[in-house]
């Protein structure tokens, strides 16, 4: 039953890391995001939504992995925190590029985001396999958003 409550609480914490975000996300997206000029390869709207939802999932199925081991290693500990790093640092790019309306405040931010992602893989490696391989593709659509984020940046200087 221990295990189920943190597979739950694993999953609710990653997709509410998204719900926050999409506070900042929702009044500009109709508003101030359709204003800006965007590159050729930035993708429909409706794309970002189940994308985010998918990969807060596999995020908190991750965390739980990692999670399940115990938190009195200290292996566990480390990732555990890198973790809680990356997942505010994903929220406040909502904040910076939709909420201050700020791509480059957002990133720069995003920057930080992708190495706390891939140091958040290395220490989920030395903890579970499979954690390391649900975070891939979120290190493949940060790396997607960093570039867009870039374009928009530079298209709207």
């Amino acid at each position: 039953m221990k295990n189920v409550l943190k597979f739950i609480a694993s999953i609710l914490f990653s997709l509410g890391a998204g719900v926050l975000g999409s506070f900042f996300t929702a009044s500009s997206v109709s508003t101030w995001y359709k204003t800006i000029e965007k590159p050729f390869f930035n993708p429909p709207s409706w794309v970002f939504s189940p994308v985010w939802t998918i990969l807060f999932i596999m995020m908190g199925v991750a965390l739980y992995l990692v999670w399940k081991k115990g938190l009195k290693e200290k292996k566990v500990k480390i990732a555990f925190g890198i973790f809680w790093v990356q997942l505010v640092l994903n929220v406040l790019w909502s904040v910076f590029f939709f909420g201050l309306q700020s791509p480059l405040y957002a990133l720069v931010d995003i920057v930080f985001l992708w190495f706390a992602i891939f140091i958040t893989i290395v220490w989920f490696s030395r903890v579970s396999k499979k954690a390391t391989y649900l975070l891939i593709p979120y290190l493949l659509w940060v790396s997607f958003a960093a570039v867009l984020n870039f374009a928009i940046f530079y298209l709207n200087i």
